[in-house]
């Protein structure tokens, strides 16, 4: 049981970090196809952007480890749903948080409110959540597929010689 988790823990930490490159990836996409910028408003700062990428990682970070861990191994189902709220939670976390660090550097009194509504209907935004919901569902995935076999992939042959003895 607490190998499963581990390994549930361990695989939502590689997630994370693909979750991070696709959006990486995404964003330099969409900013080069649609010419426009992730964060087109000028006097935002050179940290916004890392700083809502970063808080959308750790989002995805933790609901996959919390999804993880919380399902035993032999209960372990693909959930689209949980996917889904998955890449809600990152969507909403990638825009909140984006306005928070836009009205702490800014000096407009409503800067939360107008960066965060900006933002809402952003592409990138969109993008971060769709990636999110993708990667949560390719985890669950491996997650399944390694607890229904309990244990690492074998050959024919292997499982032969393991039956014999």
């Amino acid at each position: 049981m607490r190998e499963d988790r581990n390994y549930a823990t361990v695989v939502a930490f590689f997630a994370s970090f693909l979750y991070l490159a696709i959006l990486v990836a995404a964003f330099g996409l969409i900013s080069l196809y649609s010419n426009i910028e992730v964060i087109d408003v000028a006097d935002a700062g050179p940290l916004v952007g890392p700083v809502m990428v970063g808080c959308a990682t750790v989002a995805v970070l933790v609901s996959l480890v919390v999804r993880g861990r919380s399902v035993p191994a032999d209960e372990q189902r693909i959930a689209p749903l949980a996917a889904l709220l998955i890449g809600v939670i990152a969507y909403v976390v990638f825009v909140l948080s984006g306005g928070i660090a836009y009205a702490i550097g800014g000096d407009e009194p409503l800067g939360f409110l107008t960066f965060s509504f900006h933002m809402f209907a952003s592409w990138f935004s969109l993008a971060t959540g769709i990636a999110a919901a993708v990667v949560a569902f390719v985890y669950q995935l491996v997650l399944v597929g390694r607890f229904q076999q309990k244990g690492r992939p074998r050959w024919p042959w292997e499982r032969d010689d393991e039956d014999k003895e």
